[in-house]
């Protein structure tokens, strides 16, 4: 799953440094940097950022103000120059603070606290609801939606992110396929592609290599199509 981060600092050299490090991080992906607090606000109001490594001291609005101005904040990282912020930025949960110069081991354990974070947050459980089950995901910066298992057809990879389709709508979420698949309950879920997982129960034909749902027909992969062929049988009365 790739990880969006967003840099806003006034020093250009100092962006240049985290961003040259994150370059060589596995998943992590700059996508846009700001010399300019208030422009760095206004992106982030139409834009999904899952990460801001912030600086304190900059001029029009200073990085604590730009957070306490933040409805729905993603994680925030601190970078600055300056080492008694610390305790005020935490009030305000951020994530980590880091002092410049910012040297590569020191990033990556604030590296490592996102992951960590960002593994907790996308992994919600399953409710112990045995008549009709759910699961909240995060659609959106500021929604998170209820989904009813029973209600689902087809979990769609869309590389980092996946398509959800079910009986009353389809929604985009930030998750990989294998990570997604592993909250559902094997019984009642199958994996038959490696861009598809599929409600058992909704399977109304299968014909060659292929599914149909919904009118819809979605091929099994060749290396899953003997254990979805088993699964299938096993499901039969």
């Amino acid at each position: 799953m790739k990880v969006n981060c967003l840099i806003i600092d006034d020093e250009p050299l100092a962006i240049n440094v985290i961003k040259n490090h994150i370059e060589h991080i596995e998943n992590f992906e700059v996508i846009e940097t700001f010399s300019n607090s208030i422009e760095g606000l206004n992106y982030l109001k139409n834009n999904a950022i899952d990460v801001v490594f912030l600086d304190i001291n900059m001029p029009v609005l200073d990085g604590i103000n730009f957070i306490k101005s933040l409805e729905n904040p993603p994680l925030l990282v601190i970078t600055s120059a300056y080492d008694q912020f610390a305790i005020e930025t935490y009030e305000l949960d951020v994530l980590d603070y880091l002092v410049k110069p910012i040297e590569f081991p020191r990033l990556m354990k604030a590296i490592n606290k996102i992951n960590k974070r960002l593994s907790n947050t996308n992994k919600v459980p399953l409710e112990a609801n045995k008549e009709n089950p759910f699961i909240f995901v995060k659609i959106d910066k500021k929604r998170m939606k209820k989904i009813f298992l029973n209600e689902i057809l087809v979990i769609e990879s869309l590389k980092d992110y996946l398509k959800i389709n079910t009986l009353t709508g389809k929604y985009i979420i930030h998750s990989t396929l294998s990570d997604f698949t592993g909250l559902l309950p094997e019984k009642d879920f199958l994996r038959i592609h490696r861009s598809y997982t599929i409600a058992i129960d909704k399977i109304d034909a299968v014909e060659g290599n292929s599914i149909e749902i919904e009118g819809l027909r979605y091929v099994i992969g060749r290396s899953y199509i003997d254990e979805v062929k088993q699964r299938i049988l096993n499901a039969s009365i």
